[in-house]
C-alpha cells in the first residue's frame, strides 16, 4: 500500500508539470532554413532538422525529439555551428524526463544534460555538464515549481489553448541548463503572419510569443527567442528570431510533413 501511494504521488507530480498533447504526434519532421546577421545583411547559412517519434525511457513510453543544426561553408568560413539537443517527454504528459545538448560554437564545445525525477511533489533534476575545457560538474537540485530546458518547453507551449489567452499574458516558464536555472517566461504577444519560402510559399496565420530571461545581477530582461507557431491545432513552430550570444540568428521552417492535425492557419 505504501509503494502504492508513493507511485500515485509521483504520478500526479509529474502530470502537474506536464500538459495534455494535442499538438503532435508520432513521425513530424520538421526542417528549417537558418539565417545570420552579418555585415547589415541576413545570410542563409545552414539548415535545421527537428524530429519527433514515439520511444521509451526508463522503460516507458515517451516522446523523443531531436533537433540538429548545423552551418554551411558560408558560416564555417565565420563561426562553426554544430548543435545537436535531445528531449525525452512523457507520452501521456510531456513532462520533462531527459535533455542533452552537444554544441559546438566557433572553437567551444560543450555538453548539457538534465534527468528529471518527481518525488514527493517536486521536482528534482540531476544535472551535469562538460564544459569547452573539458571540465566536468556535477549537481542535483530540487524545485517546488516545475522546471523545463529548451526543447521541453517548446513541447508544452505548443499545446496552450490560445483561445485562453490575451494579448500581453505572461506564462512563467523556469527553464534549466547545465550551469543554472533562469528566471525565464513566455509572454504572448498576439498575431501575425508568415509566409515559407521556396516552391509552397505558404502563408500561415500564426500566434506569436517571446521568451524572456532575466539577469539577476544587472536586474534586467532580455528577449531570448520570439517564436511563431501557426494558429490551428497544430502549433506549428515556422518562424523563430534568435538573440544569440554570438549573434542575431532567424529559423524559418522550410518543409513539414507527418503534421497531426489539419492545417488551417494556411491563408489561401
Amino acid at each position: 500500500m505504501i509503494m502504492f501511494c508513493c507511485s500515485l504521488m509521483a504520478v500526479r507530480a509529474q502530470s502537474n508539470c506536464g500538459i495534455e498533447n494535442t499538438a503532435f504526434r508520432s513521425g513530424e519532421f520538421l526542417t528549417y532554413d537558418l539565417y545570420f546577421h552579418w555585415k547589415l545583411v541576413w545570410v542563409k547559412v545552414g539548415i535545421g532538422n527537428m524530429s519527433t517519434v514515439m520511444s521509451t525511457y526508463d522503460g516507458k513510453p515517451a516522446y523523443r525529439t531531436t533537433l540538429t543544426t548545423g552551418g554551411n561553408s558560408k558560416l564555417d568560413g565565420i563561426f562553426t555551428m554544430r548543435d545537436t539537443l535531445l528531449s525525452y517527454c512523457g507520452l501521456s504528459d510531456l513532462a520533462p524526463l531527459y535533455y542533452r545538448k552537444g554544441a559546438k560554437e566557433g572553437k567551444r564545445y560543450y555538453v548539457d544534460q538534465l534527468w528529471y525525477s518527481y518525488p514527493n511533489g517536486k521536482t528534482h533534476v540531476k544535472i551535469h555538464r562538460v564544459n569547452h575545457k573539458g571540465k566536468r560538474t556535477d549537481d542535483e537540485q530540487d524545485f517546488n515549481e516545475c522546471i523545463y530546458d529548451m526543447m521541453s518547453i517548446f513541447m508544452k507551449a505548443r499545446n496552450f489553448d490560445a483561445s485562453t489567452m490575451k494579448k500581453g499574458d505572461i506564462l512563467p516558464m523556469p527553464i534549466m541548463d547545465g550551469k543554472k536555472m533562469t528566471d525565464s517566461w513566455l509572454l504572448y504577444r498576439g498575431t501575425d503572419t508568415f509566409t515559407m519560402e521556396g516552391n509552397k510559399k505558404e502563408k500561415f496565420r500564426c500566434l506569436v510569443f517571446s521568451f524572456y530571461e532575466r539577469d539577476k545581477k544587472k536586474n534586467k530582461k532580455h528577449e531570448l527567442i520570439r517564436f511563431y507557431v501557426t494558429d490551428d491545432k497544430n502549433h506549428l513552430p515556422v518562424r523563430l528570431d534568435m538573440n544569440l550570444s554570438f549573434g542575431t540568428a532567424k529559423a524559418y521552417l522550410r518543409s513539414y510533413q507527418g503534421v497531426r492535425n489539419e492545417m488551417t492557419s494556411i491563408i489561401k
